[in-house]
């Protein structure tokens, strides 16, 4: 068998000493049902999934589910919605327990003498074009003056079919605001005109989010592996989807054979008690799924798979390396 230390020189054995000791375990938590934004393609309303659950509205009910997900091994609280910064009450009381990151589309400005070091992640789909057709606003240009210059928040830019050819001037103008930025691309849940993925076009958006990470490394947080796989949908030869998916929440898993998946993962719904099935949504078709997050968890769960080369481990360290960072564990 082959191991570790024997397929890595003392430079990426270190990187990889350096992740091993992380154990994330992380679940997601929807804060709220609502937003202040109704994006085309969003798949939390296109599911129906805002109406899966009532609310909870008492903030000590909050406190101890939180405590309780602490319990069970909880060490990254991973919160979206709805728009979690309409209660900031809610996000503190995850905030004060747990390594918390925090998923908005960056209209409301988190407070930083509230949540001084908290990660945060601004939602950006495409430019401003395709911001006003799929969000009905501009919404990069209210989070870049929000949040400039802040050095726990990126962007997480979701990449669309129209903007091929157009990367660069965005990558450009989040350099120019001293933000980090990550790229994923768009699955358009709800079949917006014009925003499917082609084949030829993942060609050459794979080419050409390589080139901007080597264009703007201090800026791009990724990796080409990380491209490759999440606009091929394959990886070592298997196809991501339903059989393969890591992100699914685990009570409800009922898979036969289980493939390797995220430890004691679940998506909650804003009741607390209602669980969602995986990390994106009951209707969406897995084939077609391009979560960046799910296709990073593939890889990380599948060390073992990676380790048929040296190449092919460094490929597996870098893309765990990544999510480090985007959720804080390790530094930029």
């Amino acid at each position: 068998m082959k191991t570790v230390s024997a397929l890595l020189d003392k430079q990426w054995y270190e990187r990889y000493k350096r992740i091993s000791k992380l154990n994330i375990r992380s679940s997601i938590y929807d804060v709220t049902n609502r937003c202040n934004l109704r994006c085309k393609g969003c798949f939390f309303f296109s599911s129906g999934e805002d109406m899966a659950a009532s609310e909870e509205n008492d903030i000590h009910k909050w406190k101890e589910f939180i405590d309780k997900e602490k319990e069970r091994g909880v060490n990254l609280a991973i919160l979206i919605g709805g728009e979690p910064t309409l209660c900031l009450d809610r996000v503190e009381a995850f905030y004060k327990r747990l390594p918390t990151f925090c998923a908005t589309n960056g209209i409301i400005k988190v407070p930083r003498d509230r949540f001084p070091d908290m990660m945060v992640g601004i939602s950006l789909w495409g430019d401003s074009e395709d911001e006003k057709i799929l969000r009905g606003k501009d919404v990069f240009a209210i989070s870049s003056k929000n949040y400039e210059g802040d050095p726990h928040t990126y962007y997480l830019y979701t990449i669309t079919p129209k903007q091929i050819g157009k990367t660069e001037k965005i990558i450009k103008k989040i350099q120019d605001t001293g933000l980090k930025v990550h790229m994923q691309l768009l699955s358009n849940d709800e079949g917006v005109d014009g925003f499917s993925w082609k084949t030829e076009e993942l060609k050459d958006i794979c080419s050409e989010m390589d080139d901007m990470l080597d264009k703007y490394p201090d800026t791009v947080i990724s990796s080409k592996y990380y491209h490759k796989i999440i606009t091929t949908g394959q990886m070592l030869g298997r196809p991501f989807g339903w059989n393969e998916c890591p992100s699914v929440t685990e009570p409800l898993d009922k898979r036969n054979p289980k493939p390797k998946h995220l430890i004691h993962f679940i998506r909650w719904a804003s009741d607390l008690k209602t669980m969602h099935r995986c990390c994106t949504s009951e209707t969406r078709d897995c084939s077609t799924c391009k979560d960046g997050a799910a296709h990073m968890s593939w890889v990380m769960v599948n060390k073992r798979a990676h380790m048929e080369s040296a190449e092919s481990l460094q490929n597996w360290i870098e893309v765990y390396e990544m999510f480090a960072k985007l959720y804080q564990f390790i530094p930029w």
